[in-house]
């Protein structure tokens, strides 16, 4: 997947899903250390990851605008959202909010989101490594996450709001 630009421009990510889904040839390096030239025949799997920028873009008329976006460049119109970062603007408290929304998108029928993105961790909230004590069991030591239990709410919102949105 590739995310859009930390300004919350989609065109970087269009343009990489762009490249990936056509056939490349690149020089590398192989697992003996010998010079080689690689080919692929691009990948049709890649995605749009949504995470904000200088505003969230979670909401369906960014989503929309990305599907516009990714219809002219000519690729798949697969949008992943990321419910952490920019779009729950950097609060991990939020992001069950975020995937409400996206939900209600999903609900009405919204079929170009097919994933989401959470900063998920046994126990919520983050925590700084210090020398000499010890770390809480199952909290994150980079970004902030919710917890085991708040993300078993969100998944099941989105499960039923998927039912609800394809008439299951």
């Amino acid at each position: 997947g590739f995310k859009n630009g930390t300004d919350g421009n989609v065109a970087v990510a269009v343009n990489a899903l762009k490249a990936v889904t056509r056939p490349q040839h690149f020089l590398g390096v192989t697992a003996e250390g010998r010079c080689a030239v690689f080919h692929t025949r691009g990948n049709r799997h890649g995605h749009i990851i949504l995470r904000g920028g200088v505003r969230p873009n979670y909401d369906s008329v960014s989503v929309n605008m990305c599907e516009k976006a990714l219809r002219k460049a000519g690729v798949d119109t697969n949008i992943v959202i990321d419910c952490s970062h920019g779009n729950s603007r950097k609060d991990h408290r939020r992001q069950s909010a975020v995937a409400r929304e996206v939900g209600d998108q999903l609900a009405a029928g919204s079929s170009d989101i097919f994933g989401v993105m959470l900063e998920s961790h046994l126990v919520e909230g983050r925590q700084d490594l210090v020398e000499g004590e010890a770390s809480m069991y199952g909290q994150s030591v980079t970004d902030a996450c919710i917890s085991w239990e708040a993300t078993e709410t969100v998944l099941a919102e989105l499960a039923e709001a998927v039912e609800r949105g394809r008439g299951v």
